[in-house]
């Protein structure tokens, strides 16, 4: 009998360089070091995937539902240069123009007609159309994150991206966004009129954190904004033509990293994530949040603003995939890609109970979201059946604190530590699995 000791792998590491959503969550692309594939959010479906030689991808940015992408280069040996753009048809299975810049590429936002690529200090501004033409170029602080988003729905004009000075965010109004192009027979219907031009100029300008942003997150529409600093502990929801603070939510009381922030379609919710590997759910509209059993007492006793904040309504744990990935004690080389466990990304869907999805609320849908982890998991959450039913009128504030409705759990005291997440009570408030898939090499390539 052979005693000698053992490595015990169950699995190679999946390698996942980066994963997002089209700007209607329909479709999400992945980058892997094979090359990039494209899936049907839901129900989960791998449409089509692209073996790459010669290097790897550090994105590819899906244009809406279209063939085209935007592809960027990166990891260890990158298959363009990181300071190059590259469109590419997926149709004919190659390149179709490039954007080359002085320097590093740190990020970029697109929509139908119009490309923004963030770089280091400045934000550059692309029309699409025959031909690739350059239409602006915007001062930005440092923004190492290559933060910047686009509003997309058909006639919406926003562009967003960091100011010049740290934690102010510029608001830019560009042509608008023209209507996606039927598919089929032309439908009967009337087209939808673009939404009339508000008679004062908006704010160009809002001063959102004291820190440096973290995150940029625009609706289609493009109506509000949702931002986030280094701080991770408050995300602010703005209105952008005003530029007023409309709600203010806590993620937490320790720093985190926040990776991002989805508004819900009908710009209801909000969901956020972050490296503490929990999604949080905010309402926009209703009074379902949590708040501190103390809030009341806030307009007598002087409390500090944590207890006056409000939490998320609803959350949900991603399991650690680290004892599926694998279980082998030989070392890894400093060289080696690995996987990056924490991050995921999350995006919102209406879902049918037939098991398709259109993204067409009715009668018979309802609102779910969908997480993708950087480990290859893809997990599809229901939210609280009881914050399906809650009224949508802003919530009011009563004196009376005998007649205040108390919110369903309070938040932890200060002596537990403030180094801890937020906990509730009981399981009413968290998110439900209701599918789990793999994706990456677990469904055929890697």
């Amino acid at each position: 009998m052979n005693l000698a000791r053992h490595s015990i792998t169950a699995t190679n590491p999946v390698l996942i360089f980066d994963t997002r959503f089209d700007a209607d969550c329909q479709i999400f692309t992945t980058c892997t070091p094979a090359g990039f594939a494209v899936y049907q959010v839901c129900p989960f479906k791998l449409l089509r995937k692209r073996e790459l030689t010669g290097g790897t991808l550090a994105a590819a940015v899906p244009l809406h539902t279209s063939s085209l992408l935007y592809l960027l280069g990166g990891g260890r040996s990158p298959l363009y240069p990181p300071n190059k753009v590259i469109l590419w048809d997926d149709v004919v299975g190659s390149e179709v123009a490039e954007l080359e810049f002085r320097e590093r590429v740190r990020g970029i936002a697109c929509r139908r007609g119009w490309l923004a690529v963030a770089l280091r200090r400045r934000v550059v501004v692309f029309q699409v159309e025959e031909q690739v033409t350059r239409y602006a170029e915007y001062e930005t602080s440092e923004n190492i994150r290559g933060l910047v988003a686009l509003a997309t729905a058909a006639h919406s004009t926003l562009l967003v991206a960091p100011g010049r000075q740290t934690g102010h965010v510029q608001l830019v109004h560009l042509p608008p966004c023209r209507e996606p192009v039927p598919l089929g027979p032309p439908s009967s219907s009337k087209p939808k009129k673009p939404a009339p031009r508000p008679s004062k100029n908006p704010v160009s300008v809002i001063v959102a954190h004291n820190s440096a942003l973290t995150t940029l997150s625009v609706p289609p529409s493009g109506r509000l904004l949702a931002t986030t600093s280094s701080n991770g502990t408050l995300v602010r929801i703005w209105d952008t033509h005003s530029g007023n603070k409309v709600r203010e939510f806590r993620r937490g009381i320790d720093k985190a990293d926040i990776f991002g922030v989805a508004f819900r379609p009908d710009e209801s919710e909000i969901c956020v994530w972050s490296d503490k590997e929990t999604v949080h759910v905010f309402s926009l509209l209703s009074a379902s949040n949590t708040q501190s059993s103390f809030s009341s007492l806030t307009p007598w006793i002087p409390l500090p603003k944590y207890y006056s904040s409000e939490w998320s309504y609803a959350q949900y744990r991603i399991p650690s995939q680290s004892s599926h990935i694998s279980i082998s004690s030989t070392p890894r080389s400093p060289t080696e890609d690995v996987p990056d466990e924490e991050r995921c990304v999350v995006g919102w869907i209406q879902y049918s109970n037939d098991n398709t999805n259109t993204n067409n609320p009715d009668s018979s849908s309802e609102p779910q979201l969908i997480a993708l982890t950087y480990s290859g998991g893809w997990y599809r959450l229901a939210l609280p059946k009881s914050s399906l039913t809650l009224p949508t009128s802003s919530p009011t504030r009563t004196t009376d604190s005998h007649t205040r409705k108390t919110s369903i759990s309070s938040i932890d005291s200060l002596d537990k530590g403030k180094g801890k997440e937020k906990e509730k009570d009981g399981k009413a408030n968290e998110c439900t699995l209701q599918e789990f898939r793999r994706y990456g090499r677990w469904d055929g390539w890697s």
